[in-house]
């Protein structure tokens, strides 16, 4: 098979690589197209899978090319990780937030908005390449905004695509291994992704907004195994970072991200005081890497320690508003993204059925939402393609949230597809994390300033 990356000059390809090339299944990717608008960062990560494939089993072909339609053509699957505007933009984002006093971070807030209202246009001219050199691929989108992006494709490729995160399988994960330490849980159980009906995962909400509600092993819930456990609860990364208090009211074990939303003064003045922002550290840590790489004999070795650096100061602050502890070592490993597109890849190519957590259109698993709403919900995967499952109820702490959440994202598709300022205020202002219209207004003017393309948001043409 083969399987075009865009945004192939990105850090996390090589997780991607390493997966693909432990695939031992018939229908396994053998080529790789790598997309990239940087020949820069493109030759790097190039020269890292060079030189890991001699380390790995079955490495596909790997083919980089800043050819668009080149990389397209004829492809199986496509993996969209592209981000508009780099690093750079990110800082930018986040700086321009912070400086108006609202949290800045990438996918949660103005921080979101912004990204997605630069990213949608570009994602609009990738479906057209799509539909005109790979109308029968699958693409598996993690460009952030995730729910955003995929619903934007969705749009127009229908079930074609698919979005996905890792948050929601990491902390199954971990709630997983807390249990099986304590031997509250078999050990012998397969993988998460297994659909042999021993393990279900119950999880709703929208990217980077949702809740963990049961977790079903061989027929019985064993959350209330964990729930009724303060010890246990604080015993695994998102426990810590909401404390047993709060995951034991809540009834359920939040996505990560909500610590934007539960802790958001204490998250803002962590930002605020930081040394660099996440933003900020990013961009310097990432064009060190490339830049030192272009001079290094060994360039994975390079990557790999740049990696761990990155996954150690993962929601560093965020941590630190809530005790200041460190990552647990397995939670620096891959096993994130790159498994969950392998994973969607491997079912469908081969018929082995997978039970993932996913990003599909509603189509009425959460009523609350419309139909052609983008939500995060189990789904079962197969050889026919992706079949959502019964989702949990969104609890009822949770349902105002979501669906204010997508009223902001379905907002932000609107300002870009409409031209219109209007829409786009209305996605600010209507966000819990920006305080103030005032400050809406500011933020979407010092937006426009900062990036090329976006004046029409200046004045409304709706």
């Amino acid at each position: 098979m083969k399987l075009t990356i865009l945004g192939g000059g990105g850090f996390r390809v090589p997780l991607v690589f390493k997966a693909l090339a432990r695939d031992t299944s018939p229908q396994r990717v053998t080529e790789l197209r790598l997309h990239d608008t940087d020949p820069v960062r493109l030759r790097v990560i190039d020269v890292v899978l060079a030189q890991l494939a001699p380390t790995l089993p079955h490495p596909p072909e790997v083919v980089a090319t800043t050819d668009l339609p080149r990389a397209l053509e004829g492809t199986d699957f496509i993996f969209s990780a592209i981000r508009v505007a780099g690093t750079h933009g990110r800082a930018l984002d986040e700086s321009l937030c912070l400086a108006r006093g609202v949290i800045g971070q990438e996918t949660v807030g103005a921080g979101g908005i912004f990204y997605a209202l630069r990213g949608i246009p570009v994602v609009l001219d990738l479906v057209e390449q799509i539909n005109r050199h790979a109308p029968n691929a699958k693409v598996i989108n993690f460009t952030n905004p995730a729910g955003v992006m995929t619903e934007v494709m969705q749009r127009h490729l229908g079930e074609q695509v698919v979005g996905i995160c890792d948050s929601p399988v990491g902390l199954a994960r971990r709630i997983l291994t807390t249990l099986q330490d304590a031997g509250l849980v078999p050990r012998d159980l397969p993988s998460l992704f297994s659909a042999d009906g021993r393990i279900h995962v119950g999880y709703s909400g929208l990217n980077h907004l949702g809740w963990l509600t049961s977790l079903e092993v061989d027929g019985v819930d064993v959350l209330p195994r964990l729930l009724g456990r303060p010890d246990l609860i604080e015993g695994f990364e998102e426990g810590r970072l909401f404390g047993a208090d709060l995951v034991q009211a809540l009834g359920a074990v939040p996505n990560e991200y909500l610590h934007y939303y539960y802790f958001s003064r204490d998250d803002l003045a962590a930002d605020r005081d930081a040394e660099a922002p996440r933003g900020a550290f990013l961009e310097a840590q990432q064009n060190r890497f490339y830049a030192r790489a272009q001079h290094t004999v060994d360039v994975a070795e390079l990557w790999e320690a740049t990696r761990l650096e990155r996954e150690e100061t993962y929601m560093a602050t965020n941590r630190e508003v809530s005790g200041r502890f460190d990552r647990d070592e397995s939670d620096l490993e891959t096993g994130g993204y790159d498994e969950v597109a392998l994973a969607i890849m491997h079912a469908i190519a081969n018929d082995v059925p997978a039970e993932l957590i996913l990003n599909v259109a509603n189509d009425g698993a959460l009523p609350d939402l419309p139909d052609e709403a983008v939500v995060e919900i189990p789904c079962r995967v197969d050889g026919s393609g992706i079949h959502r499952l019964s989702a949990p109820a969104l609890p009822d702490h949770a349902r105002g949230l979501v669906v204010n959440a997508k009223y902001v994202e379905q907002r932000t598709i609107a300002a870009v597809v409409n031209r219109s300022r209007t829409d786009a205020l209305l996605a600010l202002s209507h966000h819990p994390l920006v305080d103030s219209v005032h400050v809406a207004e500011q933020l979407l003017d010092d937006f426009t300033d900062s990036f090329d393309g976006m004046e029409y948001l200046k004045d409304d043409h709706a």
